[in-house]
């Protein structure tokens, strides 16, 4: 079973800036994807940015820029978020995926106040 660990988040102020890390156990399987999704209240999860374990990455249409994934160490991944808005408050998640399985980490919470 993969274990996903996520790490960072919490309050930040508009205009801030907060990292998210994740880091997938008990997987040996390549290549993988990794990935953040977000899922405010009442409202559907969705992708963030995917990073695949050649160092792909791909972002939803309203990061705009201002985020980036990258790979940190095999199984690892670190998501920068700048110039933070209160409509990218959500509970974030991390997503391991390979050609077997998928698997979700817990999820962090991220508040942006205005």
């Amino acid at each position: 079973q993969v274990r996903l660990v996520e790490s960072g988040g919490g309050l930040v102020q508009a205009g801030g800036s907060l990292g998210l890390s994740c880091a997938a156990f008990g997987s040996s399987f390549s290549p993988y994807t990794m990935a953040w999704y977000r899922q405010a209240p009442g409202k559907l999860r969705e992708l963030v940015a995917s990073i695949t374990s050649d160092g792909s990455a791909q972002y939803a249409d309203f990061v705009s820029g201002r985020f980036t994934i990258s790979n940190t160490n095999r199984y690892a991944v670190h998501l920068q978020m700048n110039s933070l808005k209160p409509e990218d408050t959500a509970r974030y998640y991390c997503k391991f995926q390979t050609w077997v399985r998928s698997d979700w980490g817990q999820g962090t919470l991220v508040t942006v106040s205005s």
